[in-house]
């Protein structure tokens, strides 16, 4: 009755949408932050895991464990994607932030390799596994969540806060680290300052939590849970047979604008001190103000796309990306300029804002209601996992056989598939498939 009640109801206030969103944005913020809370800190925690080589091969080995994370990520995808679509995109978003808090308070614990061994090894393994089946989720149910929230003529500015929030998440890993970096002493820092970041963001996860359970339900998943049987509702199957296709864009888009994403942001704190040769404290605040100023420009392209068109703005934020990776990136690499530092990378995330703005909101709008958390879900994590999950590895391993620049080529590459995929999309502006409010 409640249902049938809620897909009759009268047009969304402003004042609920913008509930709905900022509802849906802080549990993706926290998702976050738990995400990149690992890491934002793994230069300190490295040798406590690994503790056999020189740095690089530390950093090659928590990298490793990074991107196994990734590999749960599809798996997550697939099955909070199902449940997405047969229980509703709130009770997915609940369960995917619960499972976070326990990935995370697990690394928070968890004994080093001095204390237990290899079991040590296993167990950070372990938790990035459960923050990844956590993580694949989030993404699939959030995207679809606020883009149904945001209302045909704003829909562009409205869910670009999504990537806003995972961008936040970002910038709270980091001024956590700042914090502790000039609270804590290096040595008590090294020893065990780099658990607090996890701790605070288990507690975070449970506040979230808490949050999620009161959220509304969007009224394109009740009107679809109306008219069609649990069963029929997300079916991979059906996604598969009937939307290959967007299937495909969904990959590859998705190739591109994570390998960059991860490229840009997580992987660039440690070129900025392992390559340009920066300080520790140095490299995590010049990505730490670029972090903040990256955020407003997601509303502002999301804004922009409402006008010009979101196939137009990712093709161009692709395709300029591309051109601009291989100097920038070789520029950086010989900067010692903190302030010249920041203003290169400054270009690079500009760039990746025309995608990162708008690319949830294109993959929702491409798949109908029954499918669409799972069509979102699946196959951005599997890019994720074989491109984005992959870039620190794939950068490290460049780096010790003296083809660092190799890297660069390959972000290139990946961004002008990207960028021509774009290019053939259809313009969602126009025939969304997410029913108007």
């Amino acid at each position: 009755m409640a249902e049938s009640a809620a897909t009759t109801a009268g047009p969304m206030s402003a004042l609920a949408r913008i509930r709905a969103i900022l509802g849906g944005s802080a549990g993706n913020l926290v998702e976050w932050y738990d995400w990149f809370a690992y890491s934002s800190t793994s230069l300190y925690f490295a040798a406590h895991f690994f503790p056999k080589g020189d740095a690089t091969a530390q950093q090659l080995q928590t990298a490793a464990i990074f991107a196994a994370g990734f590999i749960a990520r599809p798996v997550g995808a697939w099955l909070m994607g199902v449940y997405a679509d047969r229980a509703g995109r709130r009770a997915a978003l609940t369960l995917s932030v619960a499972m976070m808090s326990l990935g995370s308070f697990a690394i928070a614990v968890l004994p080093t390799f001095a204390q237990i061994g290899v079991l040590a090894q296993l167990g950070l393994l372990a938790a990035r596994l459960v923050q990844g089946l956590s993580l694949g989720g989030e993404y699939g149910a959030s995207a679809t969540y606020m883009s149904e929230m945001a209302g045909k003529a704003r829909r562009g500015f409205w869910s670009s806060f999504q990537y806003t929030s995972l961008i936040a998440g970002q910038v709270v890993a980091l001024f956590v680290l700042v914090i502790l970096q000039h609270v804590l002493s290096k040595a008590d820092l090294a020893a065990w300052g780099w658990r607090v970041p996890f701790a605070i963001g288990g507690v975070l996860a449970i506040v979230v939590f808490w949050i999620r359970t009161g959220l509304d339900e969007t009224r394109a998943y009740l009107n679809e849970a109306t008219a069609t049987a649990t069963a029929q509702r997300g079916r991979t199957l059906d996604l598969i047979q009937q939307h290959p296709r967007e299937f495909a864009i969904v990959l590859v888009l998705t190739a591109a604008g994570s390998l960059a994403f991860y490229a840009y942001t997580t992987y660039m704190q440690k070129f900025l001190v392992n390559t340009a040769g920066f300080s520790k404290d140095t490299g995590t605040a010049i990505m730490a103000a670029v972090l903040l100023a990256y955020m407003p420009l997601q509303p502002l392209v999301g804004w922009l796309s409402d006008h010009v068109g979101r196939r137009r703005v990712i093709a161009v934020g692709l395709g300029l990306g591309a051109l601009a990776t291989y100097p920038v990136m070789t520029a950086i690499s010989h900067s010692t300029s903190a302030l010249a530092a920041f203003g290169l990378v400054m270009i690079l995330v500009a760039c990746h804002s025309g995608y990162s703005a708008v690319n949830a909101v294109v993959k929702a709008e491409l798949f109908p209601a029954h499918v669409r958390a799972l069509g979102v879900s699946l196959p951005y994590a599997l890019a994720n996992a074989m491109f984005g999950g992959t870039a620190e590895y794939v950068a490290e391993w460049l780096k010790q056989a003296k083809l660092e620049s190799g890297f660069y080529v390959y972000v290139t590459i990946v961004m002008a598939a990207g960028a021509i995929a774009a290019a053939r999309l259809r313009n969602t502006n126009v025939t969304s498939l997410i029913a108007d409010d």
